[in-house]
């Protein structure tokens, strides 16, 4: 099976039909059990004006129960699927405003999203929204599916008007690449197979886009960072017992016999051997889980960074970074939090609030000096020690961070270092 992981968001406004496309992604590609299909079948939401016997693609990633009552995707629904050519994780978020946090969490594992816009409707401000938090998150591929073309009688200009007003929004954006196709996720149309209604579309379906989009190259192989997550210690009754440092190469290569640094304190040393899954191994690279053991015995714990002398991240003890509020328990000023980066753990403080984002206009407001669950906001912060960082854009795992309440050990803020 050839290809890298597809890791898929799907968002768009309210009703834009983005459960159905999955489900129908899903049916067709034979990922779902026949019993849930057959459920799908028979089983009817209030107000469904679906003919009975037809699949009800929606509910197949609609998992909560009260989701299904009202009709909505509230959580952020996973599913998964795979064809000949490669592997997908799907997540499937919510439209509505006041779940834009559950947005963030679902976008922050993604390489690829699609935006769905309902063809009767263009481009609404949920729809900048969406597009503006995949842009934050550097999310690299968008694809746009302009959905319920049916419903426009497949009409080419309608899909124009739309992708023209698409491109004159996303040209302000940081995404690299942009699709646009005009899709009936309800009937089929160009979803997996070609749309004999739309014969003056010429482009690619919308699985085959999936199939063959290039999200390999996107891993961080340059700059080796490997936060400890926790040293290792067997006593083997010998002179030298056996030490490494456990842990996850969050980017980069490291190979036996590399030299490296361990931050804080620049202590040095040299790889002295690489044990993985299955056993021991010459190299490792991102994303494994690994131990590695040292030539020289060093005093290092959980929260340290092992990285190469001459490829180091910054140490900063404040910093400016863009933030979702994620708790319903509202920014208190001068509140002292928990920042927890890669393994490591400091108290930090708010200094100031730059600006927050007006997620209806996606104005800066630079005047508001509260945050609320949902709000995307620049701030600045106080550190009481050291953490070592690259922006997000190089590297997701030390370019983030998450603040937490030291009295609940709630998770109050998703962060992006820039």
């Amino acid at each position: 099976m050839a290809g890298a992981i597809v890791r898929l968001l799907t968002c768009g406004s309210v009703d834009d039909g983005k459960s159905t496309l999955i489900g129908r992604l899903l049916v067709e590609t034979d990922s779902i059990p026949h019993d849930t299909v057959a459920t799908a079948r028979s089983v009817r939401r209030g107000g469904s004006t679906i003919a009975a016997g037809e699949i009800d693609f929606s509910l197949l990633t609609d998992g909560l129960e009260a989701e299904r009552e009202q009709g909505i995707t509230i959580d952020v629904a996973y599913r998964y699927f795979t064809t000949e050519k490669r592997k997908f994780i799907i997540a499937d978020t919510p439209g509505h405003l006041q779940y834009t946090r559950n947005m963030v969490t679902g976008a922050s594992t993604a390489n690829t999203a699609i935006i769905l816009i309902d063809a009767r409707k263009g481009v609404v401000e949920q729809t900048r929204r969406h597009s503006f938090i995949a842009s934050l998150l550097q999310i690299k591929h968008l694809i746009v599916c302009v959905n319920k073309m049916d419903l426009v009688e497949f009409n080419k200009d309608e899909f124009d008007q739309i992708v023209s007003s698409f491109q004159d929004f996303s040209a302000k954006l940081a995404i690299v690449d942009v699709q646009f196709i005009p899709v009936s996720a309800l009937n089929g149309d160009n979803v997996v197979h070609r749309s004999e209604n739309m014969s003056w579309y010429q482009g690619a379906t919308l699985l085959h886009t999936l199939e063959h989009i290039s999200v390999a190259n996107e891993l961080n192989q340059i700059d080796f960072r490997f936060p400890v997550q926790h040293p290792i210690r067997v006593d083997q009754g010998r002179v030298q017992d056996y030490r490494a440092y456990a842990g996850k190469v969050e980017s980069g290569i490291v190979r036996v016999g590399d030299e490296i640094i361990v931050l804080p304190g620049n202590q040095r040393s040299n790889v002295k051997s690489i044990m993985g899954m299955n056993g021991p191994q010459q190299e490792a690279f991102s994303p494994q889980s690994i131990s590695l053991e040292l030539t020289d015995e060093l005093d290092t714990s959980r929260g340290n960074m092992i990285v190469k002398p001459n490829n180091q991240p910054e140490e900063v003890r404040h910093l400016s970074a863009m933030i979702c509020w994620m708790s319903s328990q509202a920014y208190v000023p001068g509140r002292k939090y928990i920042l927890r980066h890669t393994t490591n753990e400091v108290k930090a403080m708010v200094k100031s609030i730059l600006y927050v984002y007006d997620m209806q206009t996606l104005k800066r407001d630079e005047e508001q000096a509260a945050l609320q669950a949902n709000d995307i906001a620049r701030i600045e912060l106080q550190l009481a020690g050291p953490i070592y960082v690259d922006e997000y854009r190089k590297n997701k795992a030390t370019g983030s961070f998450i603040l937490i309440d030291e009295q609940s050990n709630q998770t109050l803020a998703v962060g992006m270092i820039s």
